[in-house]
């Protein structure tokens, strides 16, 4: 239902009225900017193909009206493409959630809180493969246990009392406590999670992805990624192939070797990009021992989570993915082989700019020239946060606790329009040094 013009989006994310220092959202509703339901359903032919070009500019003007917020990421992350009619993206649908049952069963089958409406905050498992019976874990279980038989004391309370042998079983047992604590930790300002049967959707959900990524199982951090997911789409197989789809692209930063985490690799492009367009305060951040960029890392890998009031975060990610979006995406997403086929196939041809992301269409520009591989704009976007920042940073930090300081201080204080538009202006000036440097 459309709200009245200039309306800010938190009476769509209630916030308990006890947390009563909560950053306020600065996104508003504003008619004729905001992608609107009337506009979105504007944008489909009779047969369900969507002209996407027509919306990514008004998504990066003012945003998704939180009615269709859901639906419209969906087609962002890539788990529709644009292309296929509205029967097409059903049957994609129907099988995708008899997918998840199936990954949900499976993960039932080896610990049957999963899906019982309650979750654990306690281990179950020694790194060795033996179980533990924690007193909190005991009355968890417990409760769970009621819930899900209706009261009747029979069924497995949650474990075996055996020994595990399998590895990946071992190891996807011991993040299901972790993912309880930090469930439980999660916008919890929130209304929406003050329902128990919400904190276990997010659990489980969670909990089936530690299975599903057999690489990557559970990192810190994928819960602030997943939970907007929950509240935005009320099907869980939507949810999870959403953040499915998110997790696709950010992955990358939660890898962990025994020498290295993934997001060094984002820190590192953040430095390059920052001594490009600001040598000196790279320079004096080298000085104060940050050169690693170490302080950004939170920054990068909940793409801003903290730094924006929960509606404002929303806001600026679908701006992100909409600057970003390439037409390709699904067809990568979905079939590999086949994009793989496509990009072979097109050597030569210069891809329609017209359904691309202006940051996208940039990058494309780029690439014709030769030059070096694009970097995600969440890179600029932290990178415009500290040009911003500058002027405070040189003159106040004299050490890397006061970086963290002048940057914990920005929360709730961050325009998410402003922070896209500043990151756009970086990644061209960025692009312009690089290759003056190259010639």
């Amino acid at each position: 239902m459309w709200r009245d013009p200039g309306a800010p989006a938190d009476s769509f994310y209630q916030v308990r009225p006890e947390c009563t220092n909560v950053p306020k959202t600065r996104f508003r509703i504003k008619a004729g900017k905001t992608l609107s339901a009337r506009k979105w359903r504007a944008a489909f032919t009779s047969e369900g193909y969507l002209d996407i070009g027509k919306t990514l500019s008004r998504i990066y003007r003012g945003g998704i009206h939180p009615s269709i917020r859901g639906e419209v990421w969906e087609f962002l992350l890539g788990c529709y493409d644009p292309k296929s009619t509205f029967e097409e993206r059903e049957q994609i649908r129907q099988r995708r959630r008899v997918q998840y049952a199936v990954l949900k069963e499976e993960c039932h089958a080896m610990f049957p809180m999963i899906g019982s409406g309650s979750f654990i905050t306690a281990p179950v498992i020694t790194e060795n493969g033996d179980p533990i019976v924690d007193p909190i874990t005991l009355q968890e279980a417990q409760a769970a246990k009621e819930l899900y038989s209706g009261g009747q004391q029979n069924g497995n309370p949650g474990w075996e009392k055996v020994k595990e042998h399998d590895k990946r079983i071992i190891q996807w047992k011991l993040s299901l406590h972790q993912i309880g604590l930090d469930v439980v930790r999660t916008d919890r300002t929130l209304v929406f999670y003050e329902k128990q049967e919400n904190l276990s959707k997010l659990w489980d959900i969670l909990s089936v992805y530690a299975w599903f990524d057999k690489d990557i199982n559970y990192c810190q951090g994928m819960s602030d990624l997943c939970s907007p997911m929950i509240i935005l789409l009320d099907d869980e197989a939507d949810a999870f192939w959403c953040f499915e789809r998110l997790m696709r692209r950010l992955r990358g930063n939660f890898r962990c070797t025994e020498r290295s985490v993934g997001v060094e690799a984002q820190l590192s492009n953040l430095a390059s990009v920052t001594q490009v367009i600001d040598p000196k305060l790279h320079h004096h951040l080298e000085t104060l021992g940050g050169g690693d960029y170490l302080f950004a890392i939170r920054m990068l890998m909940v793409l801003f989570r903290r730094e924006f009031s929960f509606a404002d975060s929303l806001y600026l990610w679908e701006m992100m993915w909409a600057l970003e979006y390439d037409p390709d995406l699904f067809l990568m997403y979905e079939d590999p082989d086949l994009a793989a086929a496509k990009s072979e196939g097109s050597k030569g041809r210069a891809k329609s700019t017209r359904q691309c992301g202006k940051f996208e269409r940039e990058n494309l520009k780029n690439r014709s020239k030769g030059t070096e591989a694009p970097l995600p704009i969440s890179v600029f976007l932290v990178a415009s946060v500290l040009k911003d920042k500058s002027t405070k940073l040189l003159t106040e930090a004299k050490g890397l606790d006061d970086v963290v300081q002048i940057l914990n201080d920005m929360t709730g204080n961050l325009d998410a329009k402003k922070a896209c538009t500043s990151a756009m202006k970086l990644h061209k000036k960025y692009l312009k040094k690089a290759a003056n440097a190259n010639r």
